[in-house]
């Protein structure tokens, strides 16, 4: 667990991290390339939203406690792009003591004082919606899609079986600037865990597209349903397209994904997604 955490008017603050853009080498076409974000307009390559997420499990391990990871969601907004080694920091709301069933908001805010992204934690089965559940899925109109022309909301995403292996978590961890004990070896559960950032890519389905553009992550929502997900465990991940959107600068899908045991059947972790495409980006827009 981080020593550095602050408690302050009724929030706790991690400490300063700088943000790791571990996507970096992905080569040109990459939202995570230097060359290809500055030609979109952009400071440099972006850190991959789902490394703030690893940001929060020391900060709700000390304030709600292991049960977080059995029956908990952290869902995030991503509102503004780091590169390379600018320094992000998280922080939540302080629950009021022994309940069990709560949720608070919470944020990642770098150095500069933008906030890098906002939503909520939550445990057990708070009355109030998530950050992302609130968030309006607005359809296009027929005809309005190019990049992500023929997909439509409620269309079925391939199912696949996936295991987080002590490999892919020993990579993750020499980036991770916020860890745990628990993912490297024994937990309460019997095992190590996974950290966010491998829950989102067990359960990150991708549909099918013909068309080729530059994306990035626009928000995530991972849920402990039976939590939490184990290292080495075979899973089943599988869900929907929940929505398949257009704005001004983006064309984007909504999933809607969870996390099976293989063995069992029982449902361990949901996770609700966007991915946005760059219009700038793809020649069906020039």
């Amino acid at each position: 667990m981080s020593g550095d955490n602050v408690i302050k008017e009724g929030h706790i603050y991690g400490g300063w991290r700088k943000a790791v853009n571990a996507a970096r080498g992905a080569g040109r076409g990459s939202i995570h390339d230097d060359a290809t974000a500055q030609q979109l307009g952009m400071r440099g390559g972006a850190v991959v939203g789902i490394v703030h997420l690893n940001l929060f499990p020391p900060l709700i391990l000390e304030t709600l406690g292991q049960h977080w990871f059995e029956k908990g969601s952290l869902s995030i907004f991503y509102t503004y792009a780091l590169v390379d080694g600018e320094e992000v920091r998280g922080i939540m709301g302080i629950p009021p003591e022994g309940k069990k069933d709560v949720q608070v908001e919470a944020w990642a805010e770098s150095r500069d004082d933008h906030t890098v992204g906002t939503g909520t934690i939550a445990m057990g089965e708070p009355e109030e919606p998530s950050y992302i559940q609130t968030v309006e899925l607005k359809h296009a109109a027929p005809g309005e899609l190019r990049i992500l022309a023929g997909l439509n909301a409620g269309d079925e995403l391939p199912s696949r079986e996936v295991i987080i292996t002590r490999e892919m978590v020993d990579r993750s961890l020499e980036t991770i600037t916020d860890t745990l004990d628990w993912y490297k070896g024994d937990s309460p559960w019997g095992g190590a865990i996974a950290p966010p950032s491998l829950m989102h890519r067990a359960m990150n389905i991708n549909p099918p597209r013909t068309q080729e553009a530059v994306g990035f992550f626009g928000a995530t929502e991972l849920r402990n349903v039976n939590g939490p997900v184990k290292v080495d465990v075979p899973y089943r991940a599988g869900g929907k397209l929940a929505c398949v959107g257009t704005s001004s600068k983006t064309e984007f899908y909504w999933i809607d994904t969870y996390l099976e045991e293989v063995e069992s059947g029982k449902r361990v972790a949901e996770m609700r997604h966007m991915t946005r495409l760059m219009k700038a980006s793809s020649p069906l827009y020039k």
